[in-house]
């Protein structure tokens, strides 16, 4: 080990020069535009992985070790992450904490103030809608916040982020233009469709699509039959013909919707997490081009 410290001493080169900046990312989603941004400088670790849902997420001790040894921790913020505080006391975490919407001007949650079980799940009740990842023009502001944080973390880096984010946000931009294009062909009437989960506000405001959920903002709570009346109502009302599972829902009450206002289920859409690297969804850009396809599918078919 001496002589492979001498050597690199020699070359010009410190060992923590190849060492990769160890990274905690609270979910799946910004875990990867992290790696994205960070490329072989960071080991980015996520501690809610593909197809799991940071909504019902409870940090084990596990969790609070892998936050322990982390230099930056990159959250969605947003109250999105209910168990952030509790978790960052555990661990004595003393890195750089990234919040990547940060200073994203948040929608209203419809429904902020439902009451959860006994577990401790509290995102979204200060009333806004944390989903904020899945408007391509605000990732923008995402990928802007994690390079800084990266950089703040590790200044030897900053050039090489910058580069990363730059190029990242050219594709990301590229992707928007094309949803853009895609959803304008689409007569607005015609841009309604029905989710499992309440988590497309941004998505629908961005391309005038019109969300339906059976749920609110957080997939904790389970619909009423009140809600279920009033929601088939208004799919037959407003002839709503796109109905959506997403990759962490039971699919149960939309198949009860879609039966009952006499739909068909379209498929499934990628919300609060990734898929795993065998299915299609598999980092935040193919999820998007993903989701948006899906869409146009299904409002395409009327």
């Amino acid at each position: 080990m001496k002589k492979i410290a001498l050597a690199l001493l020699l070359g010009g080169l410190s060992l923590s020069a190849w060492a990769k900046m160890p990274v905690v990312a609270s979910f799946s989603i910004v875990a990867d535009m992290t790696r994205e941004i960070g490329g072989d400088r960071v080991e980015v670790v996520s501690l809610v992985g593909p197809d799991q849902d940071a909504h019902v997420f409870q940090p084990a001790p596990a969790d609070v070790k892998k936050l322990a040894g982390a230099k930056v921790f990159v959250v969605n913020g947003l109250g999105f992450e209910g168990w952030l505080g509790r978790l960052s006391r555990s661990a004595s975490f003393k890195g750089t904490l990234v919040e990547a919407s940060r200073g994203i001007q948040p929608l209203k949650a419809e429904d902020a103030e439902h009451e959860h079980g006994g577990a401790d799940h509290d995102h979204g009740h200060d009333g806004l809608d944390p989903h904020a990842w899945h408007d391509p023009v605000l990732v923008e502001t995402y990928i802007r916040n994690i390079a800084s944080g990266l950089s703040r973390a590790d200044p030897e880096g900053a050039k090489t982020y910058a580069q990363r984010a730059a190029d990242y946000t050219t594709r990301v931009r590229a992707a928007h233009q094309w949803a853009a294009k895609s959803f304008a062909a689409i007569p607005a009437a015609q841009r309604k469709v029905l989710t499992s989960h309440d988590a497309f506000h941004y998505l629908g405001k961005r391309y005038a699509i019109s969300f339906l959920a059976p749920q609110g903002v957080s997939t904790d709570t389970e619909a009423s039959a009140k809600q279920v009346s009033r929601l088939v109502r208004q799919i037959r009302t407003d002839k709503v013909s796109a109905v959506f599972m997403e990759n962490m829902a039971d699919r149960r009450l939309l198949d009860q919707l879609a039966r009952e206002a006499g739909v068909q289920v379209g498929g499934k859409l990628y919300s609060d997490a990734l898929s795993g690297p065998a299915d299609p969804a598999a980092s935040y850009l193919s999820m998007f081009r993903y989701n948006v396809e899906t869409l146009l599918k299904a409002l395409t078919k009327r």
